[in-house]
């Protein structure tokens, strides 16, 4: 089988040890489309032999600019696998459409609201605090707790026309839980919050999360057509909020992910 890596970061620990597990059985390759000189996100980068572009039987798709999309899209409507599929993996970057998918789902995800840019947020004089979050999901975006007017003035200076949505700011004792799923099988860590910072993932035995979260991960995967994300928890009251979902996360440091990467990249087409 032609497997091809769709990335920039063809050395990511999950992919090269996905890509060293099925290298004696499989052809796989890695591809940038974002290397490409055609850029055109209409017409652009796709499987193409007399191009010199990768010809594979699944692509899995990690990169998510408008180019890879492109290129994702092109491989598709060519009768090839994709994982995660364009549409899946653009919805996951527009966050309202994110929320609208969870609710129509009856998944928990709290109230997101859209703006055009900060000032129009800043305008409502809305309660505070509030996680105010770039509308699109994207390497350096915006995500910022906000607790007074003066700060939210200073991202509309900072951010003038960015479009945002605004959420509850739920206390999570600053830790989030992180769900990663690949084919059904759930790997689990815990981390301090994204606000505080980088930091490192604490992996967690899906059996000692809290009763039904790992079938709520997996309910995600079915609401948002995915088959390798990411979902971040907060538990509020009790109970739990799904506050993001990302496709094809990197898993890092979370044994079995390759190996189910691997096997779920192999198996045959309709299996």
């Amino acid at each position: 089988m032609r497997i091809c890596f769709v990335t920039d970061r063809p050395d990511h620990p999950l992919l090269a040890d996905a890509r060293e597990l099925l290298t004696p059985r499989h052809d796989v390759t890695a591809h940038d489309p974002d290397t490409d000189t055609d850029t055109d996100t209409d017409s652009g980068p796709g499987p193409d032999p007399d191009a010199g572009l990768p010809v594979a039987d699944v692509y899995l798709l990690k990169a998510r600019t408008p180019t890879a999309l492109a290129f994702a899209e092109r491989a598709e409507r060519s009768g090839a696998r994709v994982l995660n599929s364009a549409a899946a993996t653009r919805m996951c970057q527009d966050r309202v459409h994110m929320a609208e998918s969870a609710w129509a789902a009856g998944l928990p995800f709290p109230g997101t609201h859209a703006f055009a840019s900060p000032a129009r947020l800043l305008a409502t004089r809305p309660r505070l605090p509030l996680m105010v979050k770039s509308r699109h999901s994207r390497r350096g975006d915006l995500v910022v707790r906000v607790d007074d007017p003066d700060a939210l003035r200073e991202i509309a200076a900072q951010w003038p026309d960015e479009p945002v949505v605004a959420q509850e700011f739920v206390d999570n004792g600053g830790w989030d839980h992180k769900l990663w799923v690949v084919d059904g099988h759930v790997f689990a860590g815990l981390r301090r919050t994204a606000l505080d910072g980088p930091a490192e993932t604490k992996p967690i035995a899906p059996g000692d999360l809290p009763s039904g979260w790992a079938d709520l991960a997996r309910r995600v995967g079915s609401a948002f057509d995915l088959e390798v994300y990411g979902v971040d928890i907060l538990e509020v009251d009790g109970e739990p909020s799904i506050i993001d979902v990302n496709a094809f996360p990197g898993m890092r440091g979370m044994a079995g992910a390759p190996e189910a990467l691997a096997a779920l990249a192999a198996r045959p087409q309709g299996l």
